[in-house]
């Protein structure tokens, strides 16, 4: 096929019932840019012979150095299937786990993708990611099977062979399939089941007293009615291609059918169900009939597919055949050019035949067209998931924005359709490489005027040259001072010439990089220069509607709407890999550039001309950015070159972040090493434009407490006494302490401190939460957040309006935390919750033990109506000493005592609270004299002498008008008063001290590591492993080949350098993937030194066996700047020299 005019593409582009937008998805290293290259090969845009060596879609020069992809990129193809033609858009993605984020802004954009899987290594952890992305997303995966020739030239396998191992990756990629599609259903079964139930519940009430008699449940669950054979890969729904890029081939049993139903006169119906499957051909009968494998007999894909492949690679690659690769070319009737048949690499004759033979694109393309939706067949279900933001449903939305439905599913290109555009990321380019900065080919006329512009020229140049030569010679008599004064006149021009032009790099260095948007049109026409709404992702459609009108456009002076924005698309191109095309209008359904809007969308966002359209759901990325460096530049001159350049960078990764620490370090935070590496090529070379110094990377930990062990370092049983001895031991070291006189520490654990004001005292204990508990806090931080907004909104009178979905989550979450914290120690725990921590949503808990303190429940949100209201107005006697305590827990858990980070899984249970008035209540400026101190006494209990206390109010009795007032005017004077200070100050210190006295844990992050292997590099996998503190959970081989599949968890802080050795010692043949997982408590403590005679023989006097979690801790304190308790010099021995120094 010739290369496609943009003609011809503007005109596909009008018609969406042709379109297929669809991305390539697969495993790094499975294959996607090869394929890709076929595929943009066959629009005539590269050379066939090139296809899988240039791989155009790998754009940047750092992608093509390391033979990975690192960005998506998209190109517009054009194919003609008969008499249709189509439009495909087609998105390349990286493999490589630390870009799986690019996949996710991919997969956004299509309808469909292109499943890749390796022939050889079959199912990988990315292949199954990338399936979940598609699930997730509701699109139509086919697949590839690419690589085959690796089954004939590398692993020798049989045609027979080849075909069983073919049916096991089919297996594997439909059992993934199988997975996903099993929990979906078991999900809308339970929610059809509960409306079921409710309704039933009503009708049983009446019938039960009549029946009275056993209940019958029905336990299957859904499965067997649904219908799911759509969904799975198999040949014979032409939804599989069995390919190699490499050499140009593929196809789908719809071309062989073709083929063979021509040949043998059977129907290509029949052979299109019987050529996948267990059947053979009896010669005899000339049938086909069922039952290969029973009777020994090759199954008809063998004899009719493989065998001809195979023979084919025998004769050329293994044999070199010349007399039967001459009889194949003319029975196949291909025509070779003979400096091919000559070649002394046999890959090039190969590709030769099989390119005409079964061309790969051909394969790919029109199974494409076939199976993979138009924008038009887009899923109602599809469009409601994208629209409800949040804890929002679609049925909540306004009508107006439920209206846009009909809009998206219809695609239409009307003068009156809302435009709908959705911007999954925005990506940087050369402000050369834009089209309208390019130069564009001289027309004849130009060529002529330039021609005579240039002779003229030329002309004058001999003129003034033959003028100065007769001046020299008049002029030779003259003073040397004369010929001087002309030429210094002439630098002095050229000088000033210079210095006008000097700013002008500086401007352009401004504007070398431009930045354009990566996006689809879901629903009208958007032309260049027209006005839109920006909508951010918390915007809000009924705000936006109740406060603009419902025709309003953006081109109006519109009153400020909270997160819309309005802004004009300035151009628009067409994607075409490495190159861009200027664009007037894109209809519908395609997807496309669009420049000039990096001053309103960070990285992605939702565009429209209709304010009730919602934004969309954000985009599910897999892995979680952990690893971070900090970043300056070598000359500190240059800081602002590097601020701006960070700025760019972060709009330019869909998946780094950017921040600056309290430190005031810019700090960096990256995907993985890989990620990082290119992100500080990218500031260095493109968006700062310096020379850069990077930290060594900052890894994060946890800080934890656990229960007491049982057993010492040497699995010893430890005594009561000892356990005694380890607190008296804190005990002491504290009261040593500068807060010796407030602070008191009790042989529970209680810690009671006291504000150096005397007027208030509080008593903390810290408790180690279950695993379980820390694990569900840490995965619902969202919901967690979200109940914190609605209380605080409670608590200041609003009322803010929460979904239905969202209160049934917040109650689950209850019920879950209800059935984990059991047993005695958390009776009523989950109702006495007071706040969670840091940032008010973390992993940790505030408990209210206070006798007599009855608060307002965390979950109050849950108790709809008036109750709510009154525990508002409760509140409110309480608030600003309330707050002071949330904010001192706050504090504390957001930097711990062992080395300032975070903790996790820690509670704090209040047990004591008194603030007490003190005996001068004249003087009203004193802070002993407060009236608030002496209004908001909480608990009943009289500590020091000579103090009157107020009782706390009963519930039912309200305030006098005379004391609220003076309630509002002490919360005024005092919310930022010293007590108010001095009670964080104290809480902050107590949860402290109450945290050291129990065992304390660092916690570590942990990457899942998975790592494929041959048999011979196994060991060296382990060693590797075993030296960075890796541990191995299980390995298994894969059936059919020599590679084993090592599963195997690693700390974060071990994990640098760890793929650079893996491939090192293994010489390639390993490869590890790292995600990040989970945090782990690291069981050894870092205060601990050996004790016990058992302990001192085991580790030794000096205990010089590395303490890991010591290690890290002093570590971080050493980054931090904390004082570090290590001596230079430890255990010297002098040093003797034998002969005296001379």
């Amino acid at each position: 096929m010739g290369h496609t005019s943009l003609d011809k593409i503007i005109a596909l582009q009008r018609n969406p019932a042709n379109i297929r937008n669809l991305c390539i998805l697969a495993h790094v290293d499975h294959g996607k840019t090869t394929l890709a290259d076929c595929l943009v090969a066959s629009n005539g845009i590269i050379s066939s012979r090139l296809a899988g060596k240039l791989r155009y879609l790998d754009s940047r020069e750092d992608e093509q150095i390391r033979g990975i992809t690192m960005k998506s990129s998209a190109i517009s193809l054009h194919y003609a299937l008969g008499e249709t033609e189509y439009l495909l858009n087609l998105i390349d993605s990286p493999g490589h786990v630390d870009f799986s984020s690019e996949v996710s802004t991919a997969v956004r954009l299509c309808d469909g993708a292109i499943v890749i899987v390796d022939a050889v290594e079959g199912v990988c952890p990315q292949t199954q990611a990338v399936l979940r992305q598609a699930w997730l997303e509701n699109i139509r995966p086919v697949l590839v099977i690419n690589k085959m020739d690796r089954l004939i030239v590398e692993l020798k396998l049989t045609s027979q062979e080849a075909y069983t191992h073919l049916q096991k990756i089919l297996e594997q990629v439909n059992a993934v399939t199988g997975t996903l599609f099993t929990s979906k259903v078991l999900e809308e079964r339970a929610e059809k089941e509960k409306e079921e139930k409710e309704e039933k519940e009503k009708r049983e009430e009446k019938e039960s007293e009549a029946l009275g008699g056993d209940q019958v449940y029905d336990w299957s669950a859904g499965l067997e009615e649904t219908d799911d054979s759509h969904l799975y890969f198999s040949p014979d729904q032409g939804n599989v291609v069995f390919a190699s890029a490499i050499d140009g081939w593929g196809f789908s049993i719809q071309q062989f059918a073709h083929i063979y139903s021509q040949r043998m006169g059977i129907r290509a119906e029949v052979l299109l169900k019987t050529l996948w499957g267990d059947f053979y051909l009896n010669a005899k009968a000339k049938k086909i009939m069922k039952g290969a494998q029973v009777r020994g007999k090759k199954p008809l894909f063998v004899q009719l597919v493989l065998d001809n492949i195979w023979s084919l690679y025998d004769a050329v690659v293994t044999r070199r055949d010349k007399e039967k690769v001459e009889k194949m070319v003319t029975s196949l009737g291909v025509k070779v050019m003979a400096r091919d048949l000559r070649h002394s690499d046999p890959k090039v004759l190969l590709s030769a035949i099989c390119s005409q033979w079964l061309p790969v694109s051909q394969a790919v393309l029109s199974m494409v067209c076939e199976k993979l939706p138009s924008p038009l067949d887009m899923a109602a279900e599809r469009v409601e998931k994208l629209m409800s933001v949040g804890a929002r449903r679609f049925d909540s939305l306004p009508e107006q924005t439920q209206e846009l439905k009909r809009a998206f599913l219809q695609c239409s290109s009307g003068e009156n359709a809302p435009v709908i555009v959705f911007v999954s990321k925005m990506f940087a380019v050369d402000t050369k490489a834009l089209p309208q900065n390019k130069q564009r080919p001289l027309t004849q006329e130009e060529i002529a005027q330039r021609r005579e512009l240039a002779r003229q020229r030329h002309a004058d140049r001999m003129a003034t040259n033959q003028q100065a030569e007769s001046h020299e010679s008049h002029a030779q008599s003259g003073s040397t001072s004369q010929a001087a004064q002309p030429a210094g006149d002439n630098i002095t021009a050229q000088m000033e010439s210079l210095a006008v032009k000097e700013p002008k790099p500086e401007e352009e260095e401004e504007r070398k990089e431009t930045f354009i948007a990566f996006a689809r049109v879901y629903s009208g026409v958007v032309r260049r220069g027209q006005k839109v709404f920006v909508l951010g992702p918390k915007y809000d459609p009924a705000q936006g509607l109740s406060m603009l009108s419902e025709d309003c456009s953006a081109s109006d002076s519109l009153p400020a709407v909270p997160h819309l924005s309005c802004c004009s698309m300035e151009s628009l191109y067409l994607l075409m890999g490495r190159e861009l095309e200027e664009l007037k209008e894109v209809p519908s359904g395609n997807v496309l550039g669009i420049g000039g809007l990096e001053e309103c969308v960070l990285k992605s966002a939702t565009i429209s001309t209709s304010p009730a359209c919602p934004p969309f759901t954000p985009l599910n990325f897999e892995a979680t950015p952990i690893v971070r460096v900090a970043i300056e530049p070598k000359h500190p001159s240059e800081m602002p070159k590097l601020v701006r350049g960070m700025r760019l960078l972060n709009q330019a990764d869909p998946c780094a972040e950017v921040l600056i620490q309290e430190t005031g370090e810019h700090v960096l935070v990256t995907a993985g090493e890989v990620h990082l590496q290119r992100c500080l090529d990218d500031l260095r070379d493109r968006f700062a434009n310096i020379e850069i110094s990077a930290s060594k990377p900052i890894i994060p930990f946890r800080e934890t407490v656990v229960r007491p062990p049982k057993v010492d370092m040497v699995n010893e049983d430890l005594g009561k006494q000892q356990k005694v001895a380890i607190i008296h031991q804190v005990k002491e070291e504290a009261s040593q302490g500068r807060l010796s006189d407030t602070l008191h520490l009790d042989p529970s654990g209680l810690v009671t401190l006291t504000t150096p004001n005397r007027l208030a005292t509080v008593g903390v204990r810290a408790i180690a939460l279950p695993q379980e508990v820390t694990r569900l806090l840490e995965g619902s931080s969202e919901l967690v957040r979200t109940l914190e907004q609605v209380n605080m909104s409670l608590r200041e009178g609003r009322r803010l309006e929460v979904s239905p979905r969202t209160l049934e989550a917040i109650a689950g979450l209850k019920a879950q935390l209800e059935s984990l914290l059991q047993g005695r120690k958390w009776r009523n725990a989950v109702e006495s919750i007071w706040a969670f921590g840091p940032r008010r949503y973390g992993p940790n808990i505030l408990l209210n033990s206070v006798e007599g303190y009855q608060r307002p429940s965390v979950w109050q949100c849950l108790v709809r109506g008036e109750k709510a209201g009154e525990a508002g107005g409760q509140a409110a006697a309480l608030r600003d000493f309330d707050n002071s305590i949330v904010s001192g827990f706050q504090l504390a858990a957001l930097s711990g005592p062992m080395c300032e980070e975070p903790l996790m899984g820690v509670c704090f249970s209040v047990e004591r609270w008194d603030i007490q008035s003190s005996s001068q209540p004249q003087h009203q400026d004193s802070p002993e004299g407060d009236p608030a101190s002496r209004e908001a006494s909480v608990d009943g209990k009289a500590t020091a002498e000579g103090t009157s206390e107020i009782p706390a109010r009963p519930e039912g009795v309200t305030a006098g008008p005379s004391q609220a007032r003076r309630r509002a005017e002490a919360g005024s004077v005092d919310c930022y008063g010293p007590v108010s200070g001095q009670l964080i100050a104290a809480m902050k210190e107590a949860c402290r001290h109450a945290f050291q006295a129990q065992p304390q844990r660092l916690m570590a992050a942990m990457y899942t590591c998975e790592i494929m292997a041959t048999a011979e590099v196994l060991g060296r996998v382990y060693g590797v492993l075993g030296k960075r503190e890796g541990r191995v959970l299980h390995e298994e081989m894969k059936e059919g080949t020599d590679m084993f599949i090592i599963k195997a968890v690693l700390p974060v802080a071990e994990s640098f350098g760890f793929a650079d050795e893996i491939r090192k010692r293994t010489s390639g043949l390993a490869s590890p993937q790292l995600v990040f997982s989970h945090w782990e408590v690291i069981s050894s403590d870092p205060y601990w030194v050996p004790t016990t005679e058992e302990e001192y023989l085991h580790f030794g006097e000096k205990a010089d066996s590395a303490n890991q979690a010591l290690k890290y801790m002093n570590a971080v304190r050493r980054r931090k700047g904390l004082y570090v308790e290590e001596k230079i010099v430890e255990h010297a021995e002098k040093q003797r020299t034998l002969s005296k120094n001379k």
